[in-house]
């Protein structure tokens, strides 16, 4: 019946209009149904979302040929996810700012449990979902963020040297050649590079101490313009405050005069976790940060201005002034935090500590990416079908960000009004339990 209450309502209206772009992105108009499709799979209600599943649920009654028709376009078609991705940020990016401005771009990796010797990037290494060491893939990704909300906007899968060096294992995954063997700091800067010459919206760099640790990231950035706000080890070595490596000590007048750095016995640099069991504990302050789901978020706090001294006695002049930021909990033994920044020197201590800890945000993406979204069900073993299938979760998602932030905050993947067709009698995905036997 063509009735007034079966026709779409806003909300789909907006959805058709959004896959219709993406659509475009995408390159091809033979692109449009499944692209709509996958898009719509992901947000429909159900456990799992790798293709099988999503194709039972969007068409029971012709499962196998929806299933080729998504597999063609995650696994096979060579559509850019960069334009793909360049193209979401476009049309949500600006609904984010809406409710206020980018005040933060934010790197992270997040890792996804995979067995299979032949499955792209899988390696035995830390995995975050898990919290330890296993067979997984790890992703490095970009977002962007404002006080309310973040997007990602980059991500890419770290491809381990033993991977990048397998020919026939990057063969039988489809791995381009121009991909080599990168560090995850430099795939994250290779993305800020682009999201630079893409000429985003500038926030401040977060990190966690995996980035921050690494001088040549936090040096990358500072030749591109950009803030940061990272997470350090404590091991770190920093000079304290008001001190800075020697002089080059004058040899006499024959050959060239000295040009670096020095140290002597008694004039070293120390670890920050040296430097902030030191601090008079009249330094440290209670600062309350947000509210989170049950309390105020509040902790104690001291920053100080110091200069990193990593290998400067490779160098003719310091390094700059930094913040140091610590955060020591009280009735903690030792501080449990620790992060380097180049805000401006008359940066307070609350919007240092809010400004650092704003890395949380990107926490509730991957929560919902990986629990709603099936960002992880991916089942093919493929490079491309990989990056396929986190692009076009990260466009689904990108939906629900622009609808919450035009006052809909109750938009959810499986609950947008989508109608689902019933499933076919008997029809059972693969992989799905079996069916109890009846007594």
């Amino acid at each position: 019946m063509g009735t007034r209450l079966s026709a779409p309502g806003p909300q789909l209206k907006r959805f058709a209009a959004y896959v219709d772009g993406l659509a475009i992105a995408a390159g091809h108009e033979d692109r449009r149904t499944p692209l709509t499709d996958y898009c719509k799979g992901l947000l429909l209600p159900g456990e799992r979302k790798s293709i099988e599943p999503m194709a039972a649920r969007l068409n029971p009654h012709n499962v196998q040929a929806t299933r080729q028709s998504l597999h063609h376009l995650v696994a096979k078609a060579p559509w850019s996810d960069s334009t793909l991705l360049d193209h979401v940020r476009q049309k949500v990016l600006p609904a984010m700012q809406k409710q206020g401005p980018v005040v933060a771009w934010i790197v992270d990796d997040t890792g996804f449990p995979k067995k299979g010797r032949y499955s792209v990037g899988v390696s035995r290494q830390y995995c975050g979902q898990v919290g330890k060491q296993e067979n997984c893939r790890v992703a490095v990704s970009l977002s962007v963020a404002t006080w309310n909300a973040s997007l990602p906007i980059a991500y890419r899968l770290y491809l381990p040297k033993d991977w990048a060096e397998d020919a026939e294992r990057r063969e039988k995954a489809e791995v381009p050649e121009e991909v080599e063997f990168q560090t995850k700091p430099e795939i994250a800067l290779d993305q800020i590079r682009a999201a630079v010459a893409a000429q985003v919206t500038r926030g401040v760099v977060l990190a966690d101490a995996a980035y921050g640790i690494n001088t040549e990231f936090r040096e990358g950035l500072t030749e591109m313009g950009l803030p940061y706000a990272v997470g350090v080890q404590s091991s770190m070595t920093v000079w304290e405050p008001g001190k800075q490596p020697l002089p080059a000590k004058p040899r006499g007048r024959m050959g060239r005069p000295p040009r670096l750095l020095q140290r002597t016995a008694d004039h070293q640099p120390v670890s920050v976790k040296q430097l902030a069991m030191n601090l008079p504990s009249s330094t440290f302050k209670e600062v309350t940060w947000r509210a989170g789901t049950e309390r105020k978020l509040r902790s104690r706090f001291a920053a100080v201005r110091v200069r990193p001294a990593h290998r400067d006695y490779w160098k003719a002049e310091p390094h700059a002034e930094e913040w140091l930021l610590i955060e020591w909990p009280g009735g903690e033994p030792e501080p449990n935090k620790y992060w380097i920044s180049t805000l401006p020197p008359d940066t307070g201590l609350k919007a240092l500590v809010k400004t650092a800890k704003h890395r949380w945000i990107i926490e509730r993406d991957y929560e919902e990416l990986k629990q709603e979204l099936g960002l992880g069900h991916f089942e093919g073993r493929n490079w491309r079908g990989f990056h396929h299938h986190a692009t076009l979760c990260i466009a689904a998602y990108g939906f629900l960000v622009a609808e919450r932030n035009r006052f809909s905050p109750s938009a959810r993947a499986g609950h947008l009004g989508f109608v689902t067709t019933e499933s076919a009698p008997g029809f059972r995905p693969r992989g799905s339990p079996s069916p109890p036997r009846a007594s």
